[in-house]
């Protein structure tokens, strides 16, 4: 399967790309871990977090959003010794703060998913890009989605990261159009509801 230019480069990439980046997600859980992990990859290659994807698993107890909002100082310290996730003390503690506010939407909206998809409508975008350069770092829906994130309190959810976590869980279809994947995704996103 082709794959689009970011993911040729190593085959944990090829396989996150090929099941997971694009398909419409309305998996709380999944969004969490997702949210987490576009934040600690602030500033560096989506590789370097896939890499570093079991650590994180473990360290924030598989994405369970409720049991990392419990984590304290401890937890955190014992994460910045591990090799195993980015050792950055400023997203580790993000993480914990973030999925309290995760929490609260959770309960506000009845679910996460229910939160972040009416940024699209509902429905995901179907782009039709026919090379990387035509995408864009930001929009106006991932800085609408930033804005309100940090208004309540978010951090590490800039509009860049907020467009990069909208493409991974599917708000977005950014395969370009000779993708296989595109294709599949689009699919996807026909028969997707909340």
């Amino acid at each position: 399967m082709g794959v689009c230019a970011w993911a040729a480069s190593s085959e944990l990439e090829r396989a996150y790309h090929d099941a997971e980046w694009g398909r419409p997600q309305a998996d709380d859980r999944v969004l969490f871990e997702f949210l987490l992990l576009e934040g600690a990859q602030a500033g560096l290659s989506w590789r370097t977090v896939l890499e570093k994807r079991d650590g994180y698993r473990q360290h924030f107890l598989g994405f369970d959003p409720q049991r990392v909002a419990a984590l304290g100082t401890e937890a955190i310290e014992t994460m910045l010794t591990d090799p195993g996730v980015i050792r950055h003390r400023g997203k580790l503690e993000s993480a914990v703060g973030n999925a309290r506010v995760f929490l609260d939407l959770q309960a506000r909206y009845g679910s996460f998913a229910s939160f972040l998809w009416q940024f699209v409508d509902g429905r995901p975008v179907q782009n039709q890009r026919r090379a990387m350069a035509e995408l864009p770092a930001e929009t106006p829906q991932s800085q609408r989605l930033s804005k309100e994130l940090k208004r309540l309190g978010m951090r590490f959810v800039g509009p860049t990261i907020c467009y990069a976590y909208m493409q991974a869980v599917g708000l977005v279809n950014d395969h370009l159009i000779d993708c296989p994947c595109h294709a599949e995704c689009r699919a996807e996103g026909e028969r997707f509801s909340l």
